[in-house]
């Protein structure tokens, strides 16, 4: 990781994290101590969203062109979505316990974006069970395109229903936070952001590395050393191990 990139992303997150604890309680929240989680929990659910959004561009470009490096950047959004979502669900579980006195409150939020974690769960789980990596791509590609409608109803629509009442605190549509509020939320959305984004480059390069890495093992002749091209490799055919010639 580059120093100035490195030195920018740490100073936002410590500085973000240091003004979170310096700045006053929000009495809109039930315990206004607990309003500094907001920071954490907040910025993580925007950006477990915005990944999964740019996941399911991703996976477009793979059922457009079949090519293998969208799918690494599919797969590395879904991850990175995943890890946010789970950040998410976890400071939305300590709230829910100072809050409303228990772990999981069943709340139409919560539940809603437990849905949709499963969801990316199950995206992991089609993609272990197809071993060719071609094909693996192309399905992932499309349930993601599949799964993409009913992850923006549970996050845009479901808890914005007149009907569906919901103890979660809306703290943008009611502008319980002021200014300096904004002002330590978007410094740590902005650090966070930074930092996953480099985590989101690197498990892009991994990916490419190994798919390489696998592709020149394969062509590998049996005593290590790339097989030269036009040359037919030797081929047991006699069923007893023993040599055969190949001819160019």
């Amino acid at each position: 990781m580059k120093s100035p990139y490195l030195a920018v992303t740490s100073l936002l997150i410590v500085l973000g994290t240091v003004l979170a604890m310096a700045v006053y309680d929000l009495k809109a929240f039930q315990v206004p101590e607990l309003a500094r989680i907001v920071f954490f929990h907040l910025p993580a659910a925007l950006l477990s969203t915005g990944y999964l959004m740019f996941a399911t561009w991703q996976a477009f470009q793979v059922a457009r062109s079949s090519e293998l490096r969208h799918d690494h950047r599919m797969a590395a959004a879904m991850r990175l979505a995943f890890v946010l979502g789970v950040l998410t669900l976890v400071t939305g579980s300590l709230f829910s316990k100072v809050q409303w006195g228990a772990w999981w409150n069943w709340d139409p939020r919560q539940t809603s974006f437990l849905l949709v974690m499963l969801i990316v769960g199950a995206f992991f789980a089609l993609r272990a069970a197809i071993p060719d990596e071609i094909k693996a791509a192309r399905a992932s590609a499309g349930y993601a395109l599949a799964a993409s409608l009913p992850i923006l109803f549970l996050v845009f629509v479901y808890p914005r229903l007149p009907q569906v009442v919901s103890l979660h605190p809306d703290v943008v549509r009611q502008g319980s936070m002021d200014g300096a509020y904004w002002g330590v939320l978007l410094l740590i959305l902005a650090g966070m952001l930074l930092l996953t984004a480099r985590i989101y480059r690197l498990d892009v390069a991994c990916s490419e590395l190994e798919a390489r890495w696998e592709d020149t093992n394969g062509k590998l002749d049996d005593s290590g050393r790339p097989a030269p091209t036009g040359v037919v490799r030797p081929v047991d055919v006699s069923g007893q191990g023993g040599p055969t010639s190949a001819r160019p």
